[in-house]
């Protein structure tokens, strides 16, 4: 078996695709409204990426078949670098268009994405290692917001009060997101890999299927009842992410957010891990390990929704705007480590 075709080496090459493009996208995001001192725009352009999102993902099948996993996955990644350059000119020069018309290509471009991704992370690892590999491929997720958040940390280190970063920050981010289709190019082709089992991977649609054939398929999957259990479960782990990144951007300093991006990120890397690590572990009956982590997970997300719920309604009537150094950041900071180390988790096991 040739490294460089091995599972885990696909792993790597995923993994680094997915910390420049989505892994800086959620960098951005962590630091409250993608930076900016107000995060209505930015919320208003992540509601459009993920309307559309939707609509490529949908339609994913058709650019499987004629471009195949692999460049379908290099065309997702190219989307998500003109975002990164609005937030640039809405942080520097004042531009609100730009910003949407980067969240529409990024959003385009996400839904084929995470699709050829996730079908990338599914079919590609040996079964015994699926869990250990989608841990390892999302832990490069977090490393993005962890490097974004180190990145803006060192550059907004004195800011102590609400505001937008500094622009130099959106400048190493365009710059990260511009590389991730050529990280793509080191992927393998599916009949390219080589698994210690033995059996080829199968991640591809023929050519001679028809489009409406697919279209046909991918509808009956969407009204399935395993895909419908599992929207409730997606739907709650997913929502989060509008709310904490809000949550950072309304009240708290520049440097606290930034803070939080990087230690938000290390938490969500080691419990992403060991769940990966948990799932694999033969000892327990894959049933026994799916109830436990869904009981766990599902536990820690009443919790924390119920705090949240009442730090937030304690916020708007206060108006704070905490920095590291001020009384209450702990209780407030330590809500918003946990939602995105739930969300890991959320990913992770839906």
């Amino acid at each position: 078996m040739r490294w460089y075709r091995s599972t885990w080496f696909n792993a790597l090459i995923l993994g680094l695709c997915n910390f420049l493009a989505p892994g800086i996208w959620g960098a951005m995001n962590s630091l409250g409204g993608g930076g900016s001192q107000s995060p209505w725009l930015v919320n208003a352009a992540n509601a459009l990426t993920f309307c559309l999102m939707v609509l490529t993902c949908a339609l994913s099948g058709i650019f499987v078949k004629y471009l195949g996993i692999k460049y379908s996955l290099i065309l997702g990644a190219a989307g998500y670098c003109p975002y990164a350059a609005g937030l640039y000119c809405n942080n520097r020069f004042g531009t609100g268009w730009f910003v949407l018309v980067g969240a529409a290509l990024c959003g385009l471009g996400a839904g084929i994405f995470w699709m050829a991704e996730a079908a990338i992370a599914l079919a590609y690892p040996e079964p015994e290692n699926q869990g250990r590999f989608l841990g390892f491929w999302l832990s490069f997720r977090v490393m993005g917001q962890i490097l974004g958040g180190a990145i803006n940390l060192g550059l907004n280190v004195n800011r102590n009060t609400a505001g937008s970063v500094s622009y130099t920050v959106f400048q190493i981010f365009i710059a990260l997101q511009a590389a991730a289709p050529f990280a793509g190019l080191l992927l393998s082709h599916p009949w390219q890999v080589e698994r210690t089992d033995g059996v080829p991977v199968s991640c591809s649609i023929p050519k001679s299927q028809r489009i409406l054939t697919e279209l046909r398929a991918t509808g009956k999957v969407f009204v399935s009842k395993p895909f419908l259990m599992i929207i409730p479960l997606i739907a709650q782990g997913v929502f989060a992410e509008a709310v904490f990144f809000t949550y950072a951007g309304l009240w708290f300093s520049v440097r606290a957010r930034a803070l939080g991006s990087f230690l938000a990120g290390v938490v969500a890397l080691v419990s992403g891990n060991a769940l990966g690590a948990f799932l694999d572990n033969k000892k327990l009956s894959l049933k026994s390990r799916s109830r436990w982590s869904f009981g766990v997970i599902m536990a820690l997300q009443g919790a924390w929704w119920i705090w949240g719920t009442i730090v937030a309604t304690e916020f708007r009537r206060t108006k704070p705007t905490f920095d590291w150094v001020d009384a209450g950041f702990g209780k407030a900071f330590a809500w918003f480590v946990f939602q995105v180390l739930g969300f890991q988790l959320n990913y992770m096991f839906a």
